[in-house]
């Protein structure tokens, strides 16, 4: 089968498709026909060298994927069924013609929905669930501040937000992305480019500040965040886009609101902790992407690139282009596609 990959931590120019070995499931595990994948910040900092796949972990390329059921491993439970269409939460290997999951994070692909659109969520929309519920416990009418609003994670937030009754506010850097962000239910948004978003946030919420922060963006906002985030405010730490270091008193200004910092990485949770969330996910979320739903969740997908352009598609990622998804379409076994 073919495979996104590189031989060395570089640039997008490093990535090329390379056969490899078809995967076998093991015990439990579903073997997966893909049909499309997407692309996160993982995967660009794993190309750089530096966000190593989880130990056993396939060292392919994308962290989840969309397909049908290919074959069984033993001890299966029954559930899935050869031909069912499925997407998948993966610690890596979703960037390939075939994947193996456990059975447990494997998720029924909606009605009516494409394997383009499905591949769109089991990331963002997983790690936006994860943050919101099982690490900031969300409750109805509460304000959320979500940075990089317009990103797959970002705009699956949004509506998340929404759908827990409580109040989206974002921020993005350019005025196109606002748009998208209001479009997909923000209730204000704020370029972080060109004016002071703490500033913004608390004259908003009159003077209150928000209850809890996602931010994948980490050191230079610190000091706004403070700002912002109300008295016992959650600030969640899910990235670090601008670093860890931190200069300045930091602990006292947040012990003066009682606030907490937590931090979550998703990759890395065991895998009896992912198939807890995607439980939940599949239970409460997931039949809000059918047509009859209200209110209805929809995935964005900003582009779509064939794995054999797949530098292009880290390209726009990195100069950071893109609102919503970009999904990585997988070639029919046996198809390598046109040379790079």
């Amino acid at each position: 089968m073919f495979a996104a990959y590189f031989d060395c931590p570089g640039g997008p120019e490093n990535l090329y498709m390379k056969e490899v070995m078809k995967p076998n499931p093991g015990e439990g595990e579903v073997l997966v026909k893909v049909s499309a994948s997407a692309l996160n910040r993982a995967d660009v900092l794993q190309r750089r060298g530096k966000y190593p796949p989880p130990k056993g972990a396939s060292d392919i390329l994308g962290l989840e994927a969309a397909g049908s059921v290919a074959g069984l491993g033993p001890g299966c439970s029954g559930r899935w069924r050869i031909g069912d269409a499925v997407m998948a939460l993966l610690p890596g290997g979703g960037q390939a013609q075939f994947v193996t999951v456990p059975e447990g994070l494997l998720m029924p692909i909606p009605k009516d929905m494409t394997f383009i659109q499905a591949a769109a969520i089991p990331e963002a929309w997983l790690t936006a669930f994860q943050l919101l519920h099982f690490v900031g416990k969300v409750q109805e009418g509460e304000r959320v501040l979500i940075h990089a609003g317009a990103s797959g994670v970002g705009m699956a937030a949004i509506q998340l937000v929404r759908l827990a009754k409580a109040i989206p506010i974002v921020t993005a850097g350019t005025q196109e992305k606002l748009e998208a962000t209001a479009n997909a239910g923000a209730a204000a948004g704020f370029n972080y480019k060109n004016e002071d978003f703490s500033e913004k946030v608390l004259e908003f919420t009159q003077g209150s500040g928000v209850d809890i922060i996602l931010d994948c963006v980490g050191a230079s906002y610190w000091e706004k965040n403070l700002n912002c985030l109300s008295t016992d405010g959650r600030w969640i730490i899910y990235g670090l886009l601008s670093g860890g270091e931190v200069h300045g008193d930091l602990l006292a200004r947040l012990i003066s609101k009682r606030a907490s910092i937590h931090t979550s990485l998703l990759r890395s949770r065991d895998k009896e902790y992912k198939e807890r969330l995607v439980k939940a996910f599949t239970e409460e979320v997931l039949p809000h992407f059918s047509g009859e739903a209200s209110p209805r969740l929809q995935p964005l997908v900003d582009s779509v690139y064939p794995l054999h352009a797949i530098a292009e598609a880290h390209r726009v990622m990195e100069e950071n282009r893109n609102i919503g998804k970009i999904v990585i379409e997988i070639p029919v076994c046996g198809k390598k596609g046109p040379p790079q």
